[in-house]
């Protein structure tokens, strides 16, 4: 595969109530986005409600999204785990099962200092041989990645990517400057794209993208081109489903948008509440908005 670049939907993981992962929807949804032009897959990462699975379903999410890409765009798995052995564990099994990168995300109960942070991504880093891209958020970790950790991560050879959803676009050209030639960045929906791909960045991993494939996809050719007065139009009309995305629960906001598309993806898995009603009025004039309904 070539190098990372363009939008890559965070995907759902649709679970029946039985506990199954919903294959046919779930390999439908990756066959549109394809057809829709996304340049990648992202499983598993904080859209795909991964907190909230068991391993088998975690597993067997990752086999149907590489199953349905059938080689025709990359797929990045997410691992995350508490422990380096499991994390270890999950990404050697991904490989094996035809994943083309790692999306690596540190799970902590307690906070952990930044050698330990460290440890925890070069481990995944040296278990596999295929690309790894490094996430964080600390809205939701206890346990972030410092510039100085990244720094030293990013000479790690096949540690190439970041996505940051700081939603500090100041740390993400601190980032860009230190790690340049070594390390890409990733906006985030918690970044503006356009913005982002302003300023260096090389795509935009994001839920929202599974909802608005099209309009994502010529964001990014609008970037790539250059054209960024065209491309802050079309950015400020996306705007309101990155606030929607923002302000409600992440699988259940994007969940809500796939039902109002005609996919079956079923609810966010409890504890997690379902979009409000309200939720979903806001959803759906973002997605009107777009052309996205």
């Amino acid at each position: 595969m070539s190098e990372f670049r363009g939008v890559f939907p965070y995907l759902v993981s649709p679970i029946g109530p039985s506990g199954e992962v919903s294959a046919d929807v779930l390999a439908r949804l990756c066959d549109d986005l394809i057809k829709a032009g996304v340049h990648g897959l992202t499983p598993l990462g904080s859209t795909g409600e991964f907190a909230y699975l068991t391993w088998s379903q975690r597993r067997r999410v990752i086999e149907v999204v590489i199953n349905a890409a059938k080689g025709r765009v990359p797929v990045v798995a997410g691992v995350a785990s508490t422990t380096i052995a499991d994390a270890q564990m999950q990404a050697r099994e991904y490989e094996r099962l035809g994943a083309n990168g790692i999306l690596a995300i540190l799970e902590a109960y307690f906070p952990i200092r930044d050698e330990g942070v460290f440890a925890y991504f070069k481990a995944i880093a040296e278990s596999v041989s295929i690309p790894v891209v490094l996430y964080t958020n600390p809205n939701f970790q206890r346990s972030d990645l410092s510039l100085p950790v990244i720094d030293r991560l990013s000479h790690i050879p096949n540690i190439k990517y970041i996505k940051d959803a700081s939603s500090n676009t100041g740390r993400l050209l601190s980032i860009i400057n230190r790690v340049q030639g070594r390390m890409q960045v990733f906006s985030a929906s918690a970044h503006i794209p356009a913005c982002v791909m302003l300023i260096g960045g090389v795509g935009w991993m994001a839920g929202p993208a599974c909802v608005a494939p099209r309009q994502s996809v010529e964001l990014y050719e609008l970037c790539h081109k250059g054209d960024w007065s065209a491309a802050m139009v079309l950015q400020r009309k996306l705007w309101n489903l990155n606030e929607a995305f923002a302000k409600y629960n992440l699988a259940a906001c994007i969940k809500g948008g796939l039902v109002l598309q005609g996919y079956p993806v079923g609810t966010p898995l409890a504890p997690q509440e379902p979009l409000s009603p309200e939720g979903v009025e806001e959803v759906k004039r973002a997605l009107a908005v777009i052309g996205a309904l």
